[in-house]
């Protein structure tokens, strides 16, 4: 009897045990890619001044190293994961893993600018693929009762990387080279792939269809208008190519929005739009990004450029403001459990357009990081309050069903916010200054840093219309209610 005994425990026990490394080695797998996707948003912003040393070129080609890989990340996000619900999320995430890690060496070694730009494009289109399928393989991973704590973990991992892009960054240039911020995914990468060969199990999502037109709409569409952006202050606000892009960009995004009302399995359904709090959370992400983003692609030059720090020391003091959600993002998730999302949100995006204000009134040729550093910190609270709830707004502003399309959308509008920004900002920043002087840089900074903060407040503005969260609740679940006739066979 006792033997017998002893061989059912074992039996228990050894599926227990390895389903709980299953879920450790997706934790860890994930994690990092989602760390190496998140880490190249930034990363490239305080090694800017010195790529320009190298590499030459002008300040349009300097937001394209950022731009190129923060579009074309946001136009195939919701494709790549697409493509892993019908033909395998770890096959689709070994693919967008290898052509990430590829892409990542091909930036490291680039000649010129051109070629650098092209590497980061493709970076961005395996970082679209991968990125997405981490969550979904995750999920399939974790049992549903832990779900909450891993989703924790890979939230602060890539809120670390977030943080701390701009120091990563700015030591690797200083003390080795800007190369090595391409180089130090080759590893991580490398050591990836056979781990999620071997680790993460295979899995399907259920009906899975690719919407190629909507993705060619779109894609097309936010290429033309950021070309647009990009390339006016260069070539004149009235040149054919220029004109060109925008007024292209702007019919076929329209063509998009068309799409999305009337196709049968759209990559983006526009009914979800209909609810305020979807439209409400998503207008304020992606207005957010369109103002952080901006700001930090300037500030990053302007610390170096004018002020004269190195890229280590700009990459540290921007840390109040890149790093100050892993502190308050706690505080945040308390009180937006005990007041609901939306007067947190709203709350931090106004203090993020107050500290945007304040850096604009502060930063002169001259300035000392003294007085910059109210501004940061402020505007580091501010995003925190924002980052904490914000994911939970989402959720919870559709039914359980469309969560996955409303996290897609809401990620791609994020990361076509920050092209957006970069592209919007600069287009200012060369209209009223530029690089021959400290002073001509501050010309053109200030102002552009004033639309940064007009724009944050806007988005606060939009997290106002969000419905308050038990009026949300209840328009969801009457929506459940309304759709789970239509739901049985």
């Amino acid at each position: 009897m006792s033997q017998q005994t002893e061989r059912q425990t074992e039996q228990r026990t050894e599926p227990t045990t390895t389903r709980r490394g299953q879920v450790v080695w997706a934790l860890v797998i994930t994690s990092v890619a989602g760390f190496m996707a998140s880490l190249d948003n930034l990363v490239v912003t305080t090694a800017l001044p010195s790529i320009r040393r190298d590499l030459g070129g002008a300040l349009d080609d300097l937001e394209w190293t950022v731009s190129a890989y923060t579009l074309t990340f946001a136009v195939l996000l919701m494709f790549g994961a697409a493509l892993g619900d019908r033909f395998g999320r770890r096959r689709l995430f070994l693919a967008g893993l290898t052509v990430f890690t590829g892409a990542s060496a091909a930036a490291a070694m680039a000649p010129g600018i051109d070629s650098l730009i092209a590497a980061r494009a493709v970076q961005g289109v395996g970082a679209a693929v991968m990125m997405p399928l981490t969550m979904t393989l995750l999920t399939a991973a974790v049992p549903a009762a832990k779900r909450g704590m891993a989703y924790g973990i890979w939230g602060a991992v890539n809120g670390l990387a977030v943080a701390s892009g701009p120091l990563i960054g700015g030591s690797l240039t200083e003390h080795v080279s800007w190369h090595w911020i391409f180089w130090l995914n080759v590893p991580l990468g490398l050591a990836l792939l056979p781990l999620a060969r071997l680790r993460l199990a295979e899995s399907y999502g259920a009906g899975a269809r690719l919407d190629i037109p909507g993705t060619l709409l779109a894609s097309g569409g936010l290429f033309g208008l950021v070309y647009g952006l990009v390339r006016g202050p260069a070539d004149g606000w009235t040149s054919s190519l220029v004109l060109t892009g925008l007024i292209a960009g702007a019919a076929l995004l329209t063509a998009f929005v068309v799409h999305g009302s009337r196709a049968e399995n759209p990559m983006l359904p526009m009914r979800l739009f209909r609810s305020r709090a979807f439209a409400g959370i998503n207008a304020a992400s992606l207005l957010m990004f369109l103002g952080m983003f901006g700001s930090i692609f300037l500030l990053s030059q302007y610390m170096q450029g004018v002020l004269g720090y190195s890229p280590t020391e700009a990459g540290l003091r921007m840390l109040p403001w890149t790093g100050m959600p892993m502190l308050v993002a706690p505080i945040a998730g308390i009180l937006s459990d005990r007041i609901g999302g939306r007067p947190v949100v709203a709350t931090g995006l106004f203090l993020q357009a107050i500290g945007l204000g304040y850096l604009a009134y502060v930063d002169t040729a001259t300035a000392s990081y003294a007085a910059q550093l109210p501004a940061l910190i402020i505007s580091g609270i501010g995003m925190a309050l924002y980052f904490a709830p914000a994911a939970n707004l989402v959720m919870s502003s559709v039914r359980p069903q469309e969560q996955g399309i409303a996290s897609g959308a809401n990620n791609a509008l994020r990361e076509v916010g920050g092209a957006l920004g970069i592209a919007v900002m600069s287009s200012i920043f060369s209209a009223q200054g530029g690089y021959e002087s400290a002073q001509s840089f501050v010309d053109g900074l200030r102002p552009a840093l004033v639309t940064g903060s007009g724009v944050v407040a806007l988005a606060a503005v939009a997290a106002l219309v969000i419905p308050a969260r038990r009026r949300a609740a209840r328009l969801v679940t009457a929506g459940e209610r309304v759709q789970m006739p239509q739901a049985r066979p």
